[in-house]
């Protein structure tokens, strides 16, 4: 018998840009890009794909004045960028230290890459994965969130994708091992000052123990609170309540949207549920 291997991060990107982050033919990417491990192999992957998926890439960093190593980081960005024939461009901030440095240097962040990605109506690609967002769901309940709080890092949420959502960690590692690509690691990382890096270091690793399934979970609550905000739902016949359906449910019923086809789902008491009219998810 064959020996079963899980899908490769190509595979697992292929699948969440067709069925989640589309459609991309003819439009204009712009990976955002430091030079960490998880934005080099996004770019690897992207840089891979996008013959096949119709797409037009490019490839961006921001070094927000933080760091000195900050610009040598982005320029393993670069030689990546330009080994794989991806235009690349890079913006330097000047975020000021201080209270809420993360959550600043976010907005900052996004704010210059959608500037870059303005002339060409680019979706902005960024590479969160399904760790990042497993950590996300935990850092909104530790601030009290209520549902709608919860649901972050949907594969794409306006001109924002996530091509690498649904893979883990491992998926990205395996990948950078795989294919030898040279990354930076960001020693911001590993400092606990920052609760995310608490999270990640200290809660995670004891969750897991608890539930070798922690991160899938998480994701799929993510995933349940996002879908049960689109309108699609209302376009099932039948529904009296989003509670009828599960999370399975509900993820089956935004593919069949997102890839136009019509879908059937049973719940309690047995009745069928039928989408009325597939359309393309844009949100």
């Amino acid at each position: 018998m064959p020996r079963s291997h899980p899908p490769t991060l190509i595979t697992l990107v292929r699948r969440t840009l067709v069925e989640e982050c589309g459609p991309l033919k003819g439009r204009a990417v712009l990976a955002a890009v430091s030079g960490g491990g998880d934005s080099q192999a996004m770019l690897s992957v992207l840089a891979r794909l996008a013959p096949t998926l119709g797409y037009r890439l490019s490839a961006h960093g921001v070094d927000h004045g933080l760091r000195s190593e900050a610009g040598g980081e982005l320029d393993k960005a670069q030689a990546l960028a330009e080994k794989l024939g991806v235009p690349f461009g890079r913006t330097r901030l000047a975020v000021a230290r201080g209270g809420n440095l993360q959550a600043r240097a976010r907005t900052a962040r996004y704010a210059a890459l959608r500037e870059v990605a303005a002339p060409d109506d680019a979706l902005i690609a960024t590479a969160h994965h399904a760790d990042d967002r497993a950590e996300t769901v935990l850092l909104r309940l530790l601030r009290g969130s209520g549902p709608r709080g919860l649901a972050v890092l949907a594969p794409r949420a306006h001109d924002v994708i996530r091509p690498l959502v649904r893979a883990g960690k491992r998926d990205v590692l395996l990948h950078l091992q795989r294919h030898c690509l040279d990354f930076a690691e960001d020693p911001s990382n590993q400092d606990v000052s920052f609760l995310r890096v608490r999270v990640r270091h200290e809660a995670m690793p004891q969750l897991l123990q608890l539930s070798p399934q922690i991160v899938r979970h998480l994701n799929a609550l993510a995933d349940a609170l996002i879908g049960s905000k689109l309108p699609v739902l209302e376009e099932l016949d039948g529904l009296q309540s989003e509670a009828d359906l599960n999370r399975a449910q509900i993820h089956e019923v935004l593919r069949a949207s997102r890839l136009g086809r019509s879908i059937a789902v049973r719940v309690a008491g047995g009745r069928d549920l039928r989408l009325k009219r597939p359309r393309e998810i844009k949100s």
